[in-house]
């Protein structure tokens, strides 16, 4: 028999379901027999994150604090994972902003070092992880609002992307996009499908093959922030945001979201081993593991 990958026995261990095991149930009502009352609601965090839930609000506020940029290792989508699903299950909680705790910096994205030097079972369980945490965050039942207090690329962006609304801090110098094809790695399928959901087909062509990071006022003209404001008000504009996106209706809101994503959603679930596999044949050869470990070395010169 198979081992059981590694993602999956931290979230067993969490107490959190897998996702593609969820039966087909909106809002959390469907998930909590009527009648018993709401569980106390606390901030809750762990080494990566921080999520402070307002419980007579209905929103929480998920920070992440793994300096110094944020990246997406292999723990911090572990933890990512079962912080986001903690508050799916928690019936006081309707919606989440995500923002960043580190200055200046949303989330750099991929963590590098997942992808270079490892075996093909680490690359497995990484890509796994990778693509659990857009499963979850893009078919979410809450409203969610990416805060961008800093740049964004790559999977930093993804993130951003994979929410239902984007407001970016108003300065020039933080860059989003999907710059994958500056590290001589392709987005993959599901990357694309989120970027042209947001952005439309040409301007996310053109953006990926040149794998291109947007300052924040050009990412507003092409559409893929839904607003800039001075970083002084981006707590107060996300609250706001998110108060009027909780106005509507659960149900209706989750089901038209559900009409409008199920179609990208369920193509990577169908598709999701070959996937894996295509990550680890691409990521294995030795050319990419070449320009990994070059990027890695500029890194490390440029902390120097």
């Amino acid at each position: 028999m198979a081992a059981v990958p590694t993602l999956a026995r931290r979230i067993a261990r969490s107490g959190v379901r897998p996702l593609s095991r969820w039966p087909l149930a909106w809002g959390r009502a469907a998930r909590q027999p009527p009648g018993l009352p709401l569980a106390p609601c606390r901030a809750f965090s762990n080494n990566k994150i921080l999520v402070e839930l307002d419980e007579s609000s209905g929103v929480a506020m998920m920070k992440f604090k793994s300096p110094p940029v944020n990246s997406l290792s292999l723990d911090f989508l572990t933890e990512f994972c079962i912080s986001l699903e903690k508050l799916e299950n928690d019936r006081a909680c309707r919606g989440v902003i995500f923002a960043s705790a580190v200055p200046k910096i949303f989330s750099s994205g991929l963590d590098i070092t997942e992808m270079c030097g490892k075996s093909t079972e680490h690359y497995a369980e990484f890509w796994r992880a990778v693509q659990e945490i857009w499963l979850r965050l893009y078919g979410s039942n809450m409203v969610t609002v990416a805060a961008v207090n800093g740049s964004s690329p790559a999977g930093g962006c993804l993130v951003a992307l994979s929410c239902d609304y984007r407001i970016m801090v108003e300065n020039p110098k933080f860059r989003i996009g999907l710059n994958e094809a500056q590290l001589g790695i392709v987005a993959p399928f599901w990357f694309k499908d989120t970027f042209v959901n947001v952005v439309g087909h040409r301007i996310a062509e053109h953006s990926l093959q040149l794998g291109s990071l947007h300052p924040a006022p050009e990412a507003l003209k092409f559409g893929l922030v839904d607003e800039l404001v001075p970083e002084e008000k981006l707590q107060e504009k996300a609250m706001a945001v998110m108060a009027q996106w909780l106005a509507v209706p659960d149900h209706a809101r989750q089901l038209t979201k559900s009409m409008m994503r199920k179609a990208v959603l369920d193509r990577l679930v169908a598709h999701r081993e070959e996937d894996i596999q295509n990550f680890i044949s691409f990521v294995s050869k030795e050319s990419i593991q070449k320009s990994l470990r070059m990027y890695m070395e500029m890194l490390k010169k440029k902390k120097s």
